[in-house]
């Protein structure tokens, strides 16, 4: 027998607003499909809690003993911010102020991106697919939805018709629980919004400019996909034409994920997703963070302590606890004060695992680890309640302290029972690493050294040579030497 089959699980799902029971379409299987990042820049904080958030919720599924198949995309390509002008390509405007081709910008930061999740101690999903990888795919889908005319093609581009999918009997703006005549009056009047029929149709693919660097052949012509279609493309290859999970970010409900549930009833008959889960917002001081506000921090910074906003550098083991010790559907607000009281209590948890290795088995037991072991599942099953998790991890915590001052006692059996159950919900669950593992600490050393060379590298490229001997020197004051060769650059301590 699974786990799962003793566990009663329960999720939000947005697209009800309520916890349903948690049934996925194949038993003892679950596809899940968490729309990743856009690289053209630095991954921000708030996107990190993000990917944080369905890191725990995978690694709960997969503790339950279900067989995951998950899903995270690289969106490296059609994220325009408007559908009316190509000249907003996110990845096109970056490339000219780098002064670098498009797909090394999505190299460099997809580079980042895996780095800061690799140090904030993420598993990698099963797959992780692009968009330029899935062009293909997704002419293939527009083709589909313009024969059955669900699409139309205006000028070199394609769009979904809204209006056509609501008059038959389908519900675009059914997630974000908004109608259609809102949306007509609220859509802003953008550049190439005359190509439409209905201001609210949504972009398959664009015509490219004659300046367009990212552009692929089609039966339109010229162009590229547009935002929203990639995912569907995506989710549909790997997972089916309908699966168990979709996730992201609470500013994906809409336009994207509606039009992710559009595409896919148009096109396959058939809703995509049975359960749609959102994590909320991150916010810094009180406020939104926001680049042209000056609230905003990158996670390095916070891990150096190269900021103005924290007066000491945080290890992203701490920062990880410090997110999961608020729901993942809650507004979490950070700030030095928070963070040095997540710093003492991650500490605190830390030292009791420690002490827990030394403690000796008594004859009975006097106090009921089964009752509190299943409050630590039934606080999870309960829609990936950490913090009500985190509060039963700390009474494991008393308990500790309470058997290491002898008040407390558990038979053999029992402490065995406590100490499995404890490190599988801190280390396998909630996925938080002992900062003073010398193991864990080697490995996360390396990947910063080697995170640095790769920067060093790429100033020396650009033949800035102040910035590449500063890494060199500052590093060697630490005790790291780095050695360049014919094969590349290593480091010795």
């Amino acid at each position: 027998m699974h786990l799962y089959q003793n566990q009663t699980l329960k999720l939000y799902n947005s697209l009800s607003g309520e916890k349903e029971l948690f049934n996925p379409i194949h038993e003892g299987h679950v596809g899940m499909y968490v729309c990743g990042p856009t690289v053209y820049s630095n991954v921000h904080l708030g996107n990190c809690r993000t990917f944080m958030s369905f890191d725990m919720i995978y690694r709960y599924i997969k503790h339950l003993e279900y067989k995951v198949r998950y899903i995270r995309n690289i969106t490296d390509a059609g994220h325009l911010t408007d559908d009316g002008n190509v000249d907003n390509d996110r990845f096109v405007k970056q490339s000219r102020l780098e002064k670098l081709e498009p797909m090394e910008v999505v190299q460099k930061y997809t580079v980042d991106f895996h780095k800061v999740l690799e140090l904030f101690n993420l598993l990698p999903p099963n797959i992780e697919p692009t968009a330029t990888g899935h062009i293909l795919e997704q002419i293939e889908i527009t083709q589909k939805l313009i024969e059955t005319g669900f699409a139309y093609e205006s000028n070199g581009s394609v769009y979904f018709d809204v209006l056509e999918y609501n008059k038959r009997g389908l519900n675009y703006g059914e997630l974000s629980n908004r109608n259609i005549d809102e949306l007509l009056a609220n859509t802003r009047d953008l550049d190439g919004q005359d190509e439409k029929r209905n201001a609210a149709d949504f972009a398959l693919w664009k015509k490219a400019s004659p300046a367009h660097i990212m552009r692929w052949s089609s039966p339109w012509g010229d162009g590229f996909p547009g935002w929203h279609l990639e995912c569907t493309a995506m989710s549909t290859k790997y997972l089916g034409q309908r699966f168990d999970i979709h996730g992201g970010g609470m500013d994906l409900k809409f336009p994207h994920h509606e039009c992710e549930i559009a595409q896919g009833k148009a096109c396959n008959g058939t809703s995509p997703v049975n359960y749609w889960m959102h994590a909320n917002m991150l916010t810094m001081n009180g406020q939104r963070m926001s680049k042209s506000t000056g609230n905003y921090i990158l996670p390095m910074e916070l891990f150096n302590g190269e900021n103005t906003f924290f007066e000491k550098a945080f290890h992203p083991s701490v920062v990880r606890f410090c997110f999961l010790q608020a729901h993942y559907r809650s507004i979490l607000d950070i700030s030095n004060e928070g963070m040095l009281a997540s710093e003492k209590g991650y500490n605190r948890l830390m030292e009791a695992l420690s002490d827990l290795k030394e403690i000796q088995a008594g004859v009975t037991s006097s106090f009921d680890v089964n009752s509190w072991k299943q409050s630590c599942y039934d606080a999870m099953n309960d829609d990936f309640n950490s913090p009500i998790l985190i509060a039963q991890l700390f009474e494991a915590v008393r308990y500790i302290n309470l058997m290491k001052d002898g008040k407390e006692s558990l038979s053999p059996a029992d402490l065995e029972t406590f100490k499995k159950t404890l490190f599988a919900f801190v280390h396998d669950v909630l996925g938080l690493q002992d900062k003073n593992d010398s193991t864990v600490n080697s490995d996360k050393l390396e990947g910063v050294v080697n995170m640095l060379i790769g920067m060093r590298n790429e100033a020396r490229a650009n033949k800035n040579w102040g910035l590449s001997d500063e890494i060199r020197d500052k590093l060697l004051e630490l005790g790291i030497q780095l050695k360049d060769g014919k094969d590349g650059t290593t480091f010795s301590l």
